[in-house]
Parts: C-alpha cells; structure tokens; sequence
C-alpha cells in the first residue's frame, strides 16, 4: 500500500490554499515555490482539483485558483479517492484473479477480508478528517487522530465469522 506522489502533493497543495486563505486566488507559481513542486506538476494538481470540483479557477491578473468549498467541508478522503482512488474496491479479485477468468479463491478469501477491513478501517478515519483538521500541529494531530482510532474498535467485531460448513458470510 502506497501513498503516491500525485495524492500527497495534492494534498499539500490544498493545505497550502486552506492555510493561507481559503478564499485567496493562489496562483501556481505561489503555490510551486511554496511547497518545492514544479510548476508543470502543481497544474496538472490544480486542473485535476478544478475538474474534481476541489478548487475553483479564478481569471484576470489576481488570478488563480481558492477552495470551492470552506476547508472544513473538504475531507481527506474526498482528495484522496480523486487523486489517486481507493485502496480495495470490489473490481479488485476482478483484475487479480491470476490466469482465470475469476479468483481461485472467490468463495472463500481470508486476504480479501483483510483488504475489506483495511479499506473500512482507512474509510472511517479519512472521512472524519478534513483539511481544517490538517492545519493542526502534529501534538494536536495525535490527540485528535487518538480520540478516532478509539472507536475503530468494534469495526473488528463486524468480520464474519465461519459459518458452521467453514465458509464466511460475504463481505
């Protein structure tokens, strides 16, 4: 599981419009210099974000791009699912079912649980947290991040458990 540059870089290029003004025009250059990108990548971001409906472009000579929305309606995972997607989507045994047309292991998958869990588990806290959120310090961070994982536990409790022929409910 891996972050990309394209869902990082994104991310710090709305960080950087929330936090120096959410309904300032930030112009691309501002924004590369600012957070040590390429002007030729923090368009591409931007016009991603535009089209995405996470920043709205502003023309004319103060021109450039604000948040569509206040930073505190725009959650992580709302970024995250338009840079980059999820991490487990259910056209994944799909496209790793090996030489088969379908997954030697479809009816029953302890990995496709585990993929299932994680994906709840990211989608829980990721909605949760918005951009205003990641104008914190990291102290305030961790505070805020401790008081969401602690909840997370009964997520655990929602995994089938095998029925009496060995086979788990579907997930």
């Amino acid at each position: 599981m891996k972050l990309s540059a394209q869902e990082e870089y994104g991310l710090r290029c709305l960080l950087f419009m929330a936090r120096h003004g959410e309904t300032r025009s930030h112009s691309i250059p501002e924004i590369s210099r600012a957070e040590g990108l390429s002007v030729p990548n923090v368009a591409k971001l931007m016009r991603i974000l535009r089209l995405g409906g996470l920043v709205a472009s502003v023309r004319g000579q103060a021109g450039g791009y604000t948040l569509s929305r206040p930073a505190d309606l725009i959650t992580v995972s709302e970024v995250l699912n338009l840079l980059g997607g999820r991490f487990f989507n259910t056209q994944f045994c799909e496209r790793h079912a090996g030489l088969e047309r379908t997954c030697a292991h479809d009816e029953d998958c302890a990995i496709r649980l585990l993929w299932r869990t994680v994906q709840r588990t990211l989608d829980s806290i990721l909605t949760q947290t918005n951009l205003k959120d990641l104008l914190r310090d990291e102290a305030e961070m961790s505070e805020l991040l401790q008081k969401r994982l602690t909840p997370l536990a009964p997520i655990i409790g929602e995994i089938p458990v095998p029925r009496a022929n060995g086979h788990p409910a579907r997930v």
